[in-house]
């Protein structure tokens, strides 16, 4: 009977729960909008490259308040939200604007649990978008600036004698009144640009940790010498404190290396098993800190064997290679945005679908535009196969276009704060990405928005990475810098420069729109860049466009991007709707059209 009892409490708390919390609006959402449980959000472990057993979610449903600007926590908040989806989404439950007039306050209590005692507490945040204060027991223990990486607090000395503690965060987000990367979220939605996303986005979590303990781990493997270079970080700097990293294949150790915290060590490997597109072959990794002969932190990590270069062809066109091997690269634009979640996609089966999708169309290659995604969406692009170039977000978007000349580009507009914050957060995703072998480019700027300092900016990112590509600015202002020259044309494909030197590619064409009753985010506000009324008409021009681009392979292009995965807010150009239900094209044409594409280098 007490059984009975216990269960009927456990199933009337969690009804309880749900009943607090529902999306909000009327917009259109996805199937998995009807999956989520306010008391399990985002349950995988968020942090793939560095993985620690032991952990606790903190996501689910916050007490929220919007107040303004400089004024401290409020007396009594707004109501509760639903982290880590954000303010603005239909999946917060809130779905409210905040404004660079206001701040976005968040408040809950959490419980250390017993098994840590003796350990210390990291708090971690997978992204908060802009500003964000972090305050623990009323003590503010640090801020943050930055919309799309990690960071993480040591909270140990600010944990009192209490069974609770009080976690509050503050946000601030000017979106385009600021200077700040911000990608395409505008105070005044229309076109091609989309709703604001304010505060948090990314799971929130708590992990125990050793007083030392692992913060990041970096692996650049060598196909050439068969080994793999890794630098491990640590929160502090102890002389006598070992690093050991193990690399493990099919769950047997094949090489091992020991040294200092900060120090590249390297591993080799007889005969490594490399990773493409088509076997996408990962080894575990196991590392540690040793202190006096003990282990007093270790993390799961994976790597992968590849390479990616420039090289001539026979006839002496710049081409991309995998592994020393001519690749024509070949995916869509891709923006990562959600109808109910905004920048956060309501489960991690959803996250995964894009990329499925777009390996099952026959692409190889996706172009994560003006967005970063959470750790997990690399870790799916690793384990699925898929190439991926990674935009830098747009901020401070002074629009100088030149984009057929070889000149323009200009840091006039940007204060030194600005330029500043551009180089720290574009270091901190490269850090957040550089471990992930499906990231094989890297793009700083896209036609022209906010571009500045462009050769430096190419040569910074080529000398932080030499391990990949630089793609200096997409359609942009093109300046003899970087690896890759980026050509935009809609809506067919054209090749209407060329660069001897460099990679040339097509980084953006297509966008052809179909509007779909039923699955539209505005009735009469919808655009493509050409407008047709059916799958087979959209499949028709598609394969045309193929076709075209077939031929411009030969003469020199070595990828291209077409525009655009799915959906986006008043945009219908996508291989699908928004809320992911229609998938607008005939699959099996369009993957044979996509695979020709790629296959005429190997012709």
């Amino acid at each position: 009977m007490k059984k009975v009892f216990l269960t009927v409490c456990a199933f009337s708390m969690m009804f309880s729960v749900q009943a607090q919390w529902k999306p909000a609006g009327d917009k259109i959402k996805t199937q998995w909008a009807e999956q989520i449980n306010p008391q399990q959000v985002l349950p995988e472990y968020p942090r793939p490259l560095i993985e620690r057993s032991m952990w606790s979610n903190l996501n689910g449903l916050w007490e929220y308040a919007i107040a303004p600007r400089g004024t401290s926590e409020p007396a009594s908040f707004d109501g509760q939200i639903l982290v880590p989806f954000c303010v603005e989404s239909s999946l917060s439950g809130v779905m409210k604007e905040v404004g660079e007039r206001n701040e976005l306050w968040y408040k809950r209590e959490f419980t250390i649990p017993s098994n840590w005692k003796g350990k210390n507490v990291a708090l971690n945040f997978g992204a908060v978008d802009w500003k964000a204060d972090v305050f623990v027991n009323d003590i503010h223990i640090g801020s943050h600036k930055g919309g799309y990486t990690p960071f993480s607090f040591d909270i140990t000395p600010f944990l009192t004698g209490k069974t609770k503690h009080k976690l509050v965060v503050r946000v601030w987000d000017p979106t385009d009144r600021g200077f700040q990367p911000r990608g395409k979220q505008v105070n005044k939605p229309e076109g091609i640009w989309y709703t604001p996303v304010t505060g948090i986005w990314q799971t929130v979590w708590l992990e125990p940790v050793s007083a030392n303990h692992i913060t990041a781990i970096k692996t650049i493997p060598s196909i050439e010498s068969s080994s793999l270079n890794v630098t491990v970080s640590t929160s502090e700097c102890k002389s006598n404190d070992l690093i050991e990293v193990k690399l493990i294949d099919k769950g047997q150790v094949v090489a091992t290396a020991k040294g200092l915290a900060g120090n590249e060590l390297r591993l080799g490997v007889e005969n490594p098993t490399l990773w493409d597109t088509q076997n996408p072959y990962l080894y575990d990794m196991k590392v540690a800190i040793i202190s006096a002969g003990k282990t007093v932190d270790e993390v799961k990590s994976y790597t992968a064997f590849r390479k990616i270069s420039a090289q001539r062809d026979e006839n002496g066109l710049m081409r991309m290679q995998l592994n020393n091997k001519d690749l024509f690269q070949y995916g869509p634009l891709d923006q990562g945005w959600w109808p109910d979640g905004l920048y956060t996609a309501p489960t991690d089966e959803a996250l995964l679908y894009d990329i499925k999708k777009t390996k099952e169309w026959g692409f190889n290659m996706i172009r994560k535009h003006v967005k970063v995604e959470p750790a997990r969406w690399y870790y799916h692009c690793d384990k699925e196969g898929i190439l991926v170039w990674q935009d830098m977000p747009s901020g401070d978007m002074g629009n100088r276009w030149e984009p057929h000349k070889y000149n323009g580009g200009t840091d006039k507009e940007r204060t030194q704060e600005s330029i500043d914050n551009f180089y720290r957060e574009w270091k901190d995703i490269m850090d957040l990405c550089i471990s992930n072998p499906s990231v094989v480019a890297w793009v700083p700027f896209n036609e022209g928005w906010g571009q500045f300092q462009t050769e430096k900016a190419a040569a910074y990112t080529k000398a932080y990475d030499p391990s990949r590509l630089v793609n200096p600015a997409s359609g942009g202002n093109h300046r003899p810098c970087g690896d890759i020259i980026d050509l935009h044309n809609y809506p067919g494909p054209r090749m209407f420069l060329f660069d001897a030197e460099r990679i040339n590619v097509l980084g953006e064409y297509g966008g052809i729109g179909l509007a779909l009753e039923n699955h539209l985010w505005w009735d009469k506000r919808n655009w493509g860049y050409v407008q047709f009324k059916n799958e087979n008409e959209v499949t028709a021009e598609y394969v045309k466009y193929a076709k075209e681009l077939q031929g411009m392979v030969k003469r020199g292009f070595s990828a291209a991007v077409y525009t655009q995965t799915t959906d986006v807010e008043g945009e219908v150009n996508g291989l699908m709707t928004y809320d992911r239900r229609k998938i607008k094209i005939n699959e099996a044409e369009v993957r044979k059209a996509n695979q020709s594409v790629i296959n005429e280098l190997s012709k």
